[in-house]
């Protein structure tokens, strides 16, 4: 009895060791498979810090091996850090990024502005400042690129929509524009209209375009500061820009914003724009991957127009 005991136990300390040796060897295979054929990123990414208006700014810049265009993205109005999610996906699309935490947030010095903190940052003091963080942004990814014919472009959405011509007009270097859902309205035609759907996701099942518009245009301001006319900038500017829009958007008029687009165009600017019926604000990042790809698309095929 004692004799099989001992043979049993012994049987059984192999299976441990062979189990235990199997188990490393497994283990040494799998690592050895995920080497071979994981993917390395076809692009390299840098941390940079840089002057604007005296504050230090932070970011990070996403460099392809061989860039077809390049962008800096420009926040909306939220405390935004470096987008680097967004930057990873256009960086993979052979275009260079530079994203940068906004002012006062992240690792950016500066204050932020905005109504979580009691401030107004739709204001054009502030939207000019903004703008101006966006010129040296843009210098900054300048200096960063190699090849020094590759377009640089801005790229963001909602209140980058007014910051972008701002900053476009600002720095000579901006080349062309894309933008998601921005109002080519007055900012403070966009805050009635945004007062008025009132955050309703059905707003659209229940008021008519002229209903909307009526109010867009007549209804009291909440708020007094100095306004901003998005094509006021635009009709200076000769650069290509694109506009996506959301049907459904109940934070931007995309009816009213898209007939002053096409007044734009009839006068000979290089602007475009593509609906989405469906989509409400959120035209970037939605389920829909169709605007994103459009853009990027308009992007690495851009067709600068020779100045005059």
């Amino acid at each position: 009895m004692k004799t099989i005991n001992k043979l049993t136990f012994f049987k059984n300390s192999i299976s441990i060791k062979q189990f235990c040796r199997n188990f490393i060897l497994i283990l040494f295979l799998f690592n050895t498979i995920n080497q071979v054929f994981a993917i390395p990123p076809n692009f390299t990414t840098k941390n940079i810090k840089f002057l604007s208006e005296e504050d230090s700014l932070a970011g990070t810049i996403f460099k392809p091996d061989h860039p077809t265009a390049a962008v800096v993205i420009i926040h909306g109005s939220g405390q935004e850090k470096r987008m680097t999610e967004f930057a990873t996906l256009l960086a993979e699309n052979g275009i260079a990024v530079f994203t940068y935490d906004k002012r006062g947030v992240g690792e950016s010095g500066g204050t932020y502005a905005g109504p979580e903190v009691g401030t107004n940052n739709v204001d054009a003091q502030n939207l000019n400042l903004l703008s101006l963080d966006a010129s040296a942004a843009v210098n900054v990814l300048s200096k960063n690129l190699s090849n020094n014919k590759i377009a640089i472009g801005l790229i963001g959405g909602s209140q980058a929509g007014w910051i972008i011509p701002l900053a476009a007009e600002k720095n000579k270097k901006v080349k062309f524009m894309a933008i998601f859902s921005g109002a080519l309205i007055t900012v403070k035609e966009q805050l009635r209209f945004q007062f008025y759907t009132n955050g309703n996701t059905n707003f659209w099942d229940t008021h008519t375009e002229e209903d909307a518009r009526k109010h867009t245009m007549t209804d009291p301001d909440k708020y007094e500061f100095i306004d901003t006319n998005p094509t006021d900038t635009l009709s200076k500017l000769s650069i290509p820009g694109l506009w996506i829009y959301g049907g459904k958007d109940i934070q931007v008029p995309v009816n009213l914003s898209i007939e002053n687009l096409n007044a734009l165009k009839s006068k000979g600017k290089h602007y475009e724009y593509k609906l989405f019926p469906a989509l409400g604000h959120n035209t970037a990042f939605s389920k829909d991957e169709e605007p994103m790809k459009d853009v990027i698309k308009w992007t690495k095929n851009i067709k600068i127009p020779k100045s005059k």
